[in-house]
């Protein structure tokens, strides 16, 4: 069976660089090793999921070039949950609870003053068949746990030490003691699934063999692979990457609109400057430019992001956005230039892509190519000399080095007292591309006109 990852992100606001790196990992996983990446919306919180925020999540997917193979949605999937339950329920791994939040709240409170640990005691194993008919008389609505094989059989209402464990592809060795868990509600009374139960559902039944997702999971993993077993299925193998903070060391908040790929996209950030970053950030390795999915996920191994929280810097990713536009060629850009409205060749693009930090600065440069510039004179006479020692078009690359020439031997000016004045003057700049570069794109009419003020 060949790998199959997933990207199951839940449509309850934008794509986020926290979560869309979990998706750019997962993808990159399923390229190196051939394998499948599939979509799947965990839509089942009815009051904040919306298909809005769903299709902004596939959007921004396809503009970062994470093309899936197909998705599902998880509130197309209730009747295959209930299936599932129903059978867990027949077992006796699920059995009903009648405790409210607040009961549930008083308990935990007591046992901790009491000094135990505030796990559920699994008071709803006690009932009589007559307490619960009196529960149902009074309108009490069920919610629905996973009972945790954490017992010796000898006694259900007495957890033991009862250890999972993994071989995690980030961290190596992994345990879980499910001995010390409450065992975890999988129905709320309203009959809603939570994430653990169709999130398990949902791996069983797409093949899903590899998980890759944040630390913040590494408990409920325990968890689940109880609830595969449980299932009668292999559970896959996981692996759980470092977590995103910011400069301060504090959790990212999902709704920082500029943190969202969408906010990111907006700012200017290159797509493979974003899959560069979440691949690399938190990582053994150097963060530096790829052009393509197919190089990153080449140098891609799990085992190299490092078990310590990984510190966001946008500095950082406006070093690798520029980085990476200087590295482009232009082939790779000259259709958004086109549509830009830069009708510019490719002598354009290799004389300006070293100045860019955004694309959209080519814009800049071409208005001092071809538009209106207000020259900066600090000394007309100088200048009005070296306008008259112009040459002759046709220019290529070697008509500054040329002219400059001339003018010093003019003049006798050198150093900067020679470039200065004639960068100020041709661009209205203090620095940029060079002018052997430029001076042929500016062309002898624009030269003249700006050197004449």
């Amino acid at each position: 069976m060949g790998v199959a990852v997933r990207f199951a992100p839940s449509p309850t606001g934008r794509l986020h660089i926290g979560n869309v790196r979990t998706a750019v990992l997962n993808y990159l996983y399923a390229l190196k090793t051939g394998g499948r990446f599939l979509l799947r919306m965990d839509d089942t919180d009815t009051e904040r999921s919306t298909e809005e925020f769903a299709e902004g999540i596939r959007r921004e997917l396809d503009w970062l070039g994470l093309t899936t193979e197909w998705h599902a949605r998880q509130s197309d999937r209730i009747a295959r949950y209930d299936e599932v339950a129903d059978r867990l329920k027949a077992s006796g791994r699920l059995y009903p609870c009648y405790e409210s939040e607040d009961e549930l709240e008083r308990r935990r409170r007591r046992q901790m003053a009491r000094g135990l640990p505030p796990i559920y005691d699994r008071a709803a194993l006690k009932l009589t068949d007559a307490e619960r008919a009196a529960f149902d008389a009074e309108g009490r609505k069920l919610h629905w746990r996973l009972r945790l094989p954490n017992t010796d059989g000898a006694d259900e209402l007495r957890p033991l030490p009862t250890i999972v464990s993994w071989n995690d592809m980030v961290r190596g060795d992994q345990m879980v003691d499910l001995g010390s868990l409450s065992d975890p509600v999988l129905i709320r009374a309203d009959g809603t699934y939570l994430y653990t139960f169709s999130s398990v559902v949902d791996d069983v039944d797409f093949a899903i063999t590899h998980i890759l997702r944040g630390a913040d999971h590494i408990t409920n993993t325990g968890v689940q692979i109880a609830l595969f077993e449980a299932l009668g299925a292999v559970p896959p193998a996981f692996g759980h990457h470092n977590l995103l903070v910011d400069s301060d060391g504090k959790a990212l908040s999902k709704r920082i609109d500029s943190l969202s790929v969408a906010g990111l996209r907006d700012a200017g950030y290159e797509p493979m400057a974003i899959n560069a970053h979440a691949a690399l950030v938190g990582t053994s390795d150097a963060i530096v430019p790829h052009t393509s999915l197919a190089t990153l996920a080449e140098a891609f191994d799990p085992a190299r992001i490092s078990p310590s929280p990984a510190r966001f810097d946008v500095s950082e990713l406006d070093s690798l956005n520029a980085r990476l536009l200087h590295m482009l060629e232009f082939s790779d850009v000259s259709e958004r230039l086109a549509a830009m409205g830069i009708p510019a060749g490719e002598n354009f693009w290799l004389a300006v892509r070293g100045n860019l930090a955004r694309l959209s600065d080519a814009n800049d440069w071409w208005q001092v190519v071809d538009g209106e510039v207000v020259p900066v004179i600090e000394d007309g006479a100088f200048l009005q000399r070296a306008a008259d020692l112009l040459p002759p078009e046709p220019w290529d690359q070697q008509t500054w080095g040329a002219w400059t020439s001339a003018v010093k031997k003019e003049t006798g000016a050198k150093g900067r007292a020679l470039f200065h004045p004639l960068r100020l003057a041709l661009t209205g700049r203090e620095a940029g591309p060079e002018l052997k570069a430029l001076l042929p794109l500016i062309g002898r009419e624009r030269a003249l006109k700006r050197l004449r003020g």
